[in-house]
C-alpha cells in the first residue's frame, strides 16, 4: 500500500495507471468504520486498483461546527486499509488541496437547497468542490458513495452528470451497527445513554416503513408518526424530519412513487443524519 500526499504526484501516478487499469475512489474524512471499509470493498470488486482519499475539508464546515474536533487518526486508518488490500492512500493537507488565493468552487442549485443544506449554509458547496477536486487528481472510472448520507450522494451524482465528469457514481447501501445506528464517525462522540438514546431514529424509521407497508401514503401522517417516535425519550432535538422525492428531495405531500424519509436531529451536542427510502417495488 502506497500514501501519496501532493496532487502532482497522484496525478502522475493516476495517469500511469489508467493506461491499463481501472480505478476505483472511495473519498473519506478518516476515522474509519466499517462503513467505509464495506465501500472499500465494493471499490476493490469494481476496479483493478483501489485508491482512498483521506481529507477532512475544512470548506463543508460552518464557523460553528466541529471542524477542529472531527476525529482523526491517520496510522489506524492506515492499518484498517491494509488489512482490505487497499492499494493507495491519497492524503493530503489542506495547503495542498487549497493554496493561496484559491477561489473557485462548485454550487449544485436545487438539489443543495434542501434537507441539511438549509442549516447548513455552503456545506454542500464545499463537498461538491473537494469532490469535484478528487475527481480531477485521482482520476477515477469508478467513486463509490455511501447512502447514509443521501443529499450529498444525489449532489455528486448531479454534480458529475451535469459537468460530464468521465466517473461512474457508486452507490452503497448504509452500513449499520448491530442495534440499527447508522455507521458514522461522529457516533464515537456519544455517551452510553446518547448512543441508547439515538436508536430511536433507526426505530422510527422501521415504524415509518411498517406503516408504508401497510398502505399508507400521506406524508404528514408518517412523518408525524416519526416524530412521536423520536420524541418518546428525553434527549433529541429533531432538526428536520422530511418526505421528499428521491431524486430533486422537494417535499411531498403524497407518495406516487419513490420517496426518502430523511431524518436530522441532535443527540447531545452529537448531529446525527439518517434515511430511508420508501418504494413501490
Amino acid at each position: 500500500m502506497k500514501t501519496i500526499t501532493t496532487v502532482k504526484e497522484m496525478r502522475a501516478l493516476s495517469d500511469q495507471l489508467r493506461k491499463d487499469k481501472k480505478i476505483a475512489l472511495v473519498p473519506t474524512m478518516g476515522y474509519l468504520h466499517e462503513g467505509h471499509l464495506a465501500l472499500v470493498r465494493k471499490a476493490r470488486e469494481l476496479a483493478d486498483v483501489t485508491v482512498v482519499s483521506i481529507f477532512v475539508n475544512p470548506t463543508q464546515f460552518g464557523p460553528k461546527e466541529d471542524l477542529a474536533k472531527y476525529p482523526r487518526d491517520f496510522d489506524r486508518d492506515a492499518q484498517l486499509l491494509e488489512k482490505e488490500n487497499t492499494d493507495i492512500i491519497f492524503y493530503p493537507d489542506a495547503k495542498e488541496m487549497y493554496p493561496d488565493r484559491y477561489s473557485t468552487y462548485i454550487e449544485v442549485r436545487g438539489l443543495q437547497d434542501h434537507l441539511c443544506g438549509k442549516t447548513r449554509v455552503g456545506h454542500f458547496t464545499g463537498v461538491a468542490t473537494v469532490v469535484a477536486k478528487l475527481f480531477n487528481i485521482v482520476k477515477p472510472h469508478f467513486a463509490v458513495f455511501g447512502q447514509k448520507d443521501y443529499q450529498q450522494l444525489k449532489v455528486i451524482e448531479r454534480m458529475a452528470r451535469d459537468l460530464n465528469m468521465d466517473v461512474e457514481v457508486v452507490p452503497y447501501p448504509t452500513v449499520r451497527e448491530k442495534d440499527g445506528l447508522a455507521m458514522s464517525s461522529r457516533n464515537t462522540y456519544l455517551s452510553a445513554d446518547e448512543h441508547r438514546t439515538s436508536l430511536l431514529i433507526s426505530a422510527s424509521m422501521a415504524k415509518a416503513q411498517e406503516l408504508f407497508k401497510k398502505g399508507e401514503r400521506h406524508s404528514p401522517a408518517l412523518r408525524r408518526t416519526v416524530e412521536e417516535v423520536l420524541r418518546s425519550r428525553d434527549g433529541i432535538d429533531i432538526e428536520y424530519v422530511s418526505i421528499c422525492d428521491s431524486a430533486t428531495l422537494e417535499e411531498v405531500r403524497e407518495i406516487k412513487d419513490n420517496a426518502v424519509l430523511a431524518i436530522a436531529c441532535r443527540v447531545g451536542k452529537t448531529r446525527l443524519i439518517d434515511n430511508t427510502i420508501f418504494t413501490e417495488a
